[in-house]
Formats: C-alpha cells, sequence, structure tokens
C-alpha cells in the first residue's frame, strides 16, 4: 500500500491526481513552481468536453500547417528554430496525421473521458468548489463543408455516450445563439457539454486537499531529483528537499526538464495558447449564450460570470510567455467574422481587458502521457494532455491512482503508456 506520494505541478492535472489518491489514502504533497497566472490550467476556455477527443495530428493537418507554420498571425505559428529535438518532434508529429493514427487516438481518448462529467460531479460532492455551467457547446461554421465534415467525424465518439445532434441551419443556430452574426451557415450544438471558470477549478482543488491535510508548496521550483536502482530518492526544490513512495510528474508543458535529471526523455513540446478576458463582456445587441467553437479559425468563446473569455491559436516557439501582438489582434478580428456587433476595434489596454498565454503540453502522437516512466518503479509521468487537460483530468487523476496504489495498470491506460516512447 503506497503510502506517500510528491506530486510536482499545481495544475488541473497533478491537483486531480492529487485529489485521487487523497481519497485512497495516500499522503499528499504538491509541489508548484508558479506563477499560477501562467499555466495552461488557468487560460484556457474552460470546457469541459469529451466530443473534442480527436487528437491534434489529423489527416491533412501536415498540408495545412505547411501553409499556416510561418505566418505569424495563422491558428498554427511554427517560430523557426535550430533545435534537434524540436524537429524530431515535429517530423514525428507530421508523421502521425494519417487517418489510421487518428481513429485510434480519438478511440482511446474518447474512452478515458467516457466517466468525465460523473467524475466533475463526484468532485463537487466531495466539497470541491468551482465555477461551472450547463449549457452545452454550440459549433458555428462560415461554410457548409467545414461544418459537414466535422460532423461526419461525431461519428467516431458514439460508442463512447457522446450524443451526436442534428445540423442546424443558420437561422437555427441564431435561434439558439442570437449573438451569432449573419455570416453563420450552421452549426450544431453538444448540449451535454460544460465549461468552467479553471482558475476557480484549480483554487477549488487546491482549497479541498488543503483542508484535507494534503502538504501544499506553491512557489517552489524543483531543481533536481535524485534516484538509484531504479527508485527516486529525493525531489529537491530551490527550497527544501523532500522524499516520498512515489513520484507523480505532472508539470504541463515543463515535465521533461522536471524528469531529465534522471534521464527519462519525453518528446512534448509547449503549444502556447493565447485569452483574452473582457470583465465586464463587451457591450452586444445580444449576449452570448453558450460556448461558441468556431473550428474553422480554432477560436473557443466562453461565456464565465461577470466576463468573456476569447482563446485560441497554437503557437510552437518554445518554452515562452512572450505575446505575439498579431496573434491576439487575429483572434479579436476572427471574433467578429462571427458575433454581430462585435467591435471593430478592440482596446486590449482598456480596465479590465486582460491578454495572457499558457503552454499546452503536447506530444508527437496527440495522446497523453500517463503511467510509470521507463526503468523508474516510482515514478509516474501525467503529462501530455494537449487542449483536453480539464476534460480528462478527473479521469487521469482516478486511473492513475489506481494504478499506484494497487500496482496494476488499468487497461484505459494502455494507449497513454509513457514507454511507447523508446
Amino acid at each position: 500500500m503506497t503510502r506517500s506520494a510528491i506530486i510536482i505541478g499545481g495544475g488541473v492535472i497533478g491537483l486531480c491526481t492529487a485529489f485521487a489518491l487523497q481519497r485512497r489514502g495516500v499522503q499528499v504533497t504538491v509541489i508548484d513552481a508558479g506563477p499560477r497566472e501562467q499555466a495552461a490550467s488557468h487560460v484556457n476556455a474552460g470546457w469541459v468536453c469529451p466530443s473534442l477527443s480527436e487528437p491534434v495530428p489529423a489527416p491533412g493537418l501536415t498540408a495545412q500547417s505547411m501553409k499556416w507554420m510561418l505566418k505569424s498571425d495563422s491558428p498554427l505559428f511554427i517560430a523557426p528554430r535550430a533545435d534537434p529535438d524540436f524537429l524530431r518532434w515535429l517530423l514525428a508529429f507530421w508523421k502521425n496525421c494519417n487517418a489510421e493514427q487518428y481513429v485510434a487516438g480519438t478511440a482511446a481518448t474518447a474512452a478515458l473521458a467516457e466517466r468525465t462529467m460523473a467524475l466533475y460531479d463526484d468532485l463537487r460532492a466531495q466539497g470541491v468548489e468551482f465555477e461551472e455551467h450547463q449549457d452545452g457547446l454550440l459549433f458555428a461554421y462560415l461554410h457548409e463543408a467545414a461544418l459537414h465534415h466535422d460532423h461526419a467525424n461525431l461519428d467516431t465518439l458514439a460508442p463512447f455516450g457522446v450524443e451526436i445532434p442534428p445540423i442546424l441551419s443558420g437561422e437555427e443556430a441564431r435561434e439558439l445563439e442570437p449573438a451569432l452574426s449573419r455570416n453563420v451557415t450552421g452549426g450544431y450544438w453538444l448540449r451535454q457539454e460544460r465549461s468552467v471558470r479553471p482558475d476557480s477549478l484549480v483554487s477549488g482543488l487546491w482549497r479541498r486537499l488543503e483542508i484535507n491535510g494534503a502538504e501544499m508548496r506553491r512557489g517552489e521550483r524543483v531543481v533536481g531529483m535524485g534516484g538509484s536502482s531504479g527508485l527516486v530518492r529525493s525531489v529537491i526544490t530551490d527550497r527544501a528537499s523532500y522524499d516520498a513512495e512515489v513520484i507523480v510528474a505532472a508539470a504541463g508543458a515543463w515535465t521533461p526538464q522536471v524528469v531529465a535529471p534522471l534521464g527519462v526523455k519525453l518528446p512534448i513540446e509547449g503549444g502556447k495558447g493565447y485569452s483574452i478576458d473582457f470583465t465586464p463582456p463587451p457591450a452586444l445587441p445580444s449576449a452570448i449564450r453558450h460556448p461558441l467553437y468556431l473550428h474553422e479559425t480554432r477560436v473557443a468563446i466562453t461565456p464565465l460570470d461577470g466576463m468573456l473569455r476569447v482563446a485560441g491559436t497554437m503557437e510552437l516557439s518554445g518554452l515562452n510567455h512572450h505575446i505575439r501582438p498579431e496573434r491576439v489582434r487575429a483572434l479579436v478580428s476572427r471574433t467578429g467574422e462571427v458575433i454581430a456587433g462585435w467591435p471593430s476595434q478592440v482596446n486590449l489596454d482598456a480596465p479590465g481587458v486582460r491578454v495572457w498565454n499558457g503552454l499546452r503540453p503536447l506530444t508527437p502522437d496527440g495522446l497523453a502521457v500517463i503511467g510509470w516512466a521507463r526503468g523508474w518503479r516510482n515514478l509516474a509521468i501525467a503529462s501530455g494532455h494537449a487542449m483536453m487537460g480539464v476534460t480528462l483530468a478527473p479521469a487521469t487523476g482516478e486511473a492513475l491512482a489506481e494504478q499506484i496504489v494497487t500496482g496494476r495498470a488499468p487497461e484505459i491506460l494502455e494507449p497513454f503508456n509513457p514507454a511507447r516512447f523508446g
């Protein structure tokens, strides 16, 4: 029986894993480097969306990314850099942009996400407080061809409990969401999806863990780990040294750096996503009622209590939080294509407007990395969830905690085994 565990990373993945371990009687210590406002767990759109289980590498994306990659205002921007590890990652990513990998990856992620809603209900029942909305997720399209292509792909998810909705005409979509402009030709509404305010989820998990007796170490950076004979013996931070029976590395895009001292190599890249928060929301002819996904331009719009969040884009430029103004302007302009009355000029320096970004951890095959690290008997990895961190966090925590406590890996984790990277 595992009695103690250290979780490196205080985002939703690390905290849900800590919570699941704590419920199984394990004494947990959470070490988080911060700053929290730069973490992907805070900056994301906040969607709880099993319907978006498809991996990032998709058929046709290689050609599309070639068109986008050097345009700094495109949905996908790749900053040129002479980094052999990144070039290997990028080639592996493009190699995985095929139908076989895409279908298999979608099925694996959807299976892991199948219990997501029940697990979120359970978090609340266990005293975790967070802002949640059950307004579904409305996909809005400018072009009918893209709409029908994406709608057909939903069939892959039907075996995992995702209800396949009917296609809506432009008028039907505007009847459901009056804020949509006349440019929208149609869409579909996934009514079972939810959204949360992600920073409230992180704060709620942190508080509940602390109340239940966990040791919570904020603002500490892991600078090294010591180990021998396949066992990690110590975790060294810039303030102290810790030991526990099990170590879980759940530091998002920084996970490869955390485990590198042990000789563990993880092909995880940081995919920068931007968010713009409007508090209060912009004055519009009709307030936005539902979370909206503009899949053609990869823009997410989430109405939250007292604010509106516009998020999206993917930038591969290394581990940094540099803000590229052209990418922020592109988010604003693309929102204006689908929202009626959206202001033609948005002052991003105005009071109540906040621009920030976070780094999503991306693997070249689009699947998360969950399980024991190769060569180490007490080091587990929980990272690589890309844009699905909020959706998969409770299921990841439950499955990994089960593996740690019982010593048996749930079958559902097999596609996410870290050993797949040699």
